[in-house]
C-alpha cells in the first residue's frame, strides 16, 4: 500500500495498535529488495527441533549450540531453500530453523508480478501440506508412530495449521546489514541457550514503578539497588577532547562500582555508554521506544544482558515507526535518569 492509499483508508482502520507484523507504508513489495522474514508456529509450538550443544563450545565445534531438526523441520528448511524453484526472481540467501520459528533472508533480484506476501503465502501452503501429511495436525503428539492408523477423534482442532497468522519482515538496506543479519541468524541457537540459562534477565516486565513513574523493563532490575548510580549527561557542545575526558571519567567511576544511567542522546553520552558497554560495565539505559512481550536486545546489548550488566527501561508505549525524539522527550528522559540516580 502506498502512502496515498494508506492516508485514504487510515480513518477507517480504528485504533492503531503496536504490531511486528505490519508492512512498511510506501515500500514496493514487488520490487528489488532483500528481506529478513520471520515466521512463527501457531501457538509457538517447538515443532521444528530441539536445542543441543554446549554454551562454552567453540563456534565451529560440533558441540556448539545448534538445533537438531525434526522431520518436519528438515522439510520446512528444504522448502525455504527451494523458493527459487517456484519463484525464479527470488533467491534464498540464508535460513535458520529454531524450535518454534524460522528466520530466513530472501533476495528479490528482479521485479515480481506478485507482492512478497504471495511468496510467503505459497510457502505456508506448501509446508502446511507437509505438516498434515506427517501427521502433526492429527494427534496431540507431535507425530504419529510409523504405520499407526490415524484416529480422527484425536484431531487437534486447536492447532490445525502449522503457522501463526502473518509474518514479520525487515528490509535490509544499510551498509553491511546483510552480513550482520547472516551472522545473527547463525548465532541464534547460542542466544536461545543463553536466554534459557538466564530466563529472568530476558523477561520483559510491565508496570514497573520507579520514583513514581511507570516503566517496562528488560534486564537486571537489581542494578537499581546498587549503592552508586551515576547519571551520564553531556552537552552537545563538547569538543572531541572533552568527550574523551568524559569517557575516561565515567569509565573510572564505573570500574569503582557505579552504575551508569543515561538515555544516551548526545554524542558524548553515546560515546560514554558505548565505551562502558564494550568494557562490560553495568548500565541502565532509558529507551524512548517501548518494549513488547517479544522484545529481545540485539548484538552487544544481548551479551551485556546475559551477563547481568544491563537494564533497559522504557517509559512509553512501543511504536513501529521511526520517530525523531522531540526536545520535550529528551528533557523528560534526562530527568528520569536523574530520578533513578537519586533513588
Amino acid at each position: 500500500m502506498n502512502k496515498e492509499e494508506y492516508e485514504k483508508h487510515k480513518q477507517y482502520a480504528g485504533e492503531k495498535k503496536p504490531s511486528m507484523l505490519r508492512r512498511r507504508v510506501g515500500h514496493d513489495y514487488e520490487g528489488r529488495s532483500i528481506y529478513l522474514v520471520t515466521l512463527t508456529t501457531e501457538g509457538r509450538r517447538p515443532l521444528f527441533g530441539t536445542l543441543a550443544g554446549r554454551i562454552d563450545a567453540e563456534k565451529d565445534s560440533p558441540e556448539a549450540p545448534h538445533v537438531v531438526l525434526t522431520e518436519l523441520g528438515e522439510v520446512v528448511k528444504r522448502e525455504w531453500l527451494d523458493v527459487s524453484k517456484h519463484h525464479p526472481e527470488v533467491s534464498s540467501i540464508a535460513v535458520q530453523m529454531m524450535p518454534d520459528h524460522l528466520h530466513g533472508i530472501l533476495f528479490v533480484h528482479e521485479q515480481m508480478q506478485q507482492h512478497l506476501g504471495h511468496i510467503i503465502k505459497g510457502f505456508k501452503a506448501s509446508t502446511n501440506k507437509h505438516y498434515r501429511q506427517l501427521g502433526y495436525a492429527a494427534t496431540p503428539s507431535l507425530q504419529r508412530k510409523p504405520g499407526e492408523k490415524r484416529d480422527r477423534s484425536l484431531d487437534d482442532r486447536e492447532h490445525g495449521m502449522l503457522w501463526s497468522l502473518g509474518y514479520n519482515d525487515h528490509i535490509l538496506s544499510g551498509k553491511g546489514e546483510l552480513q550482520r543479519w547472516i551472522d545473527y541468524l547463525a548465532d541464534n541457537p547460542r542466544r536461545l541457550m543463553m536466554k534459557r540459562q538466564s530466563p529472568d534477565l530476558f523477561h520483559v516486565r510491565f508496570g514497573m514503578t520507579i520514583a513514581g513513574r511507570t516503566y517496562s523493563a528488560l534486564g537486571n532490575r537489581f542494578l537499581l539497588s546498587r549503592p552508586v548510580r551515576l547519571q551520564v549527561q553531556c552537552s552537545r557542545c563538547l569538543s572531541d577532547e572533552e568527550i574523551t575526558e568524559r569517557v575516561e571519567y565515567f569509565l573510572s567511576q564505573a570500574k569503582k562500582g557505579a552504575v551508569l544511567v543515561s538515555p544516551a542522546i548526545s554524542k558524548g553520552e553515546k560515546a560514554v555508554m558505548r565505551a562502558a558497554m564494550n568494557a562490560r560495565l553495568p548500565l541502565i539505559f532509558i529507551e524512548e521506544n517501548g518494549l513488547t512481550p517479544y522484545t529481545r536486545p540485539g548484538g552487544e546489548f544481548f551479551e551485556a544482558c546475559a551477563q547481568g550488566k544491563l537494564l533497559i527501561l522504557a517509559p512509553w508505549e512501543h511504536h513501529n515507526e521511526r520517530l525523531l525524539i522531540t526536545r520535550d522527550k529528551c528533557l523528560a528522559m534526562n530527568q528520569m535518569a536523574k530520578e533513578i540516580t537519586n533513588l
